[in-house]
């Protein structure tokens, strides 16, 4: 007569059970190397480090009235046929001047919101270029304003 062995009954049901376990880790090596892009994302992702003893403008060399900006808001005008700006209730008479206003802004915060605020006759060509402006400047959070009685479509 034999002697029933539980050892061999009990490593038989371990190799049984691993195999599905062996076969999902493989499947997800699988698939992990097939969806990886393999690109360098620190040469993609965006960065703004500032070089120590570069030339950045120092806290005491801007204006108070930069430092305290909660936004900027850019008005668009059209009169006499020409558009006219203003920042932050400014009047600038060129869009060099709004961009040196601008500039100013960036050196000191650029995660303040500018805010576009076009009259309705100023043609959109004016409006698109005061927001490349602020992109180029480094400004990301950029918003156009709108009046309350303009008809919702």
């Amino acid at each position: 007569m034999r002697v029933p062995s539980h050892l061999s009954e009990s490593e038989s049901r371990r190799d049984a059970t691993m195999t599905p376990m062996i076969d999902v880790v493989f499947l997800l090596l699988v698939f992990f190397l097939c969806t990886a892009s393999f690109q360098i994302h620190e040469q993609v992702l965006p960065s703004s480090l500032q070089i120590a003893g570069g030339t950045a403008d120092r806290p005491e060399d801007v204006p108070q009235q930069l430092v305290d900006l909660e936004h900027v808001i850019v008005k668009i005008f059209w009169q006499e046929g020409r558009p006219s700006w203003e920042v932050n209730r400014t009047p600038k008479a060129s869009l060099a001047e709004v961009a040196d206003v601008l500039a100013a802004a960036a050196a000191v915060q650029v995660d303040i919101p500018v805010i576009v605020d076009p009259a309705a006759a100023v043609p959109v060509g004016y409006v698109i270029e005061v927001y490349d402006l602020s992109r180029a400047l480094g400004f990301a959070k950029i918003q156009f304003a709108a009046s309350p009685d303009t008809p919702q479509t």
